[in-house]
């Protein structure tokens, strides 16, 4: 029986992560990823009082590959970390649950707060030693300022990436 080697070469950078702050699944290759932003109207007649709450829902849709004799591995941890999403994360209990959900970084955005809402595999005969991989994530920030902090932190970080790397 021959080792077969991945073809995979782990010193480049990821497409995206996926963290709880423990358990941290790379995607080396996304296809293709997207982001919608809904975002709320005031109700009608309402008064120039405004609290802090959400003004909008951001979703995020990943598609990529999970590839290499890894591949099984990555699989369990991304539906582990979906349960996790749902159910209280690592984040959750290093924060004091100020901050819960998982941790997702990508070249768009780097997000904290997220939920696994639905996550697929595929296989097909024609991509040998590959799972296909789709995510949907929600972003579900608990209401107050700390939310706002970690998004405007987020921009600087990603800008000091992209400056970093030019």
């Amino acid at each position: 029986m021959a080792i077969t080697k991945s073809f995979q070469k782990y010193l480049a950078v990821p497409s995206a992560i996926i963290s709880d702050g423990i358990t941290t699944v790379p995607l080396w290759a996304v296809t293709a990823m997207t982001l919608n932003e809904n975002y709320h109207l005031p109700a009608i007649g309402s008064s120039g009082a405004k609290t802090v709450v959400s003004t909008h829902d951001d979703s995020i849709s990943l598609s990529g590959v999970l590839v290499g004799t890894e591949r099984y591995a990555w699989k369990l941890a991304l539906e582990n970390l979906a349960d996790a999403s749902k159910r209280g994360s690592a984040l959750g209990t290093f924060t004091g649950g100020r901050v819960s959900g998982l941790i997702l970084i990508t070249s768009m955005t780097i997000r904290t707060d997220m939920q696994v809402q639905s996550l697929s595999f595929n296989v097909s005969a024609s991509k040998r030693d590959v799972i296909d991989v789709s995510i949907s994530l929600d972003y579900m920030p608990l209401p107050g300022s700390l939310g706002k902090l970690l998004d405007t932190a987020a921009v600087g970080i990603a800008a000091l990436v992209d400056w970093g790397g030019n």
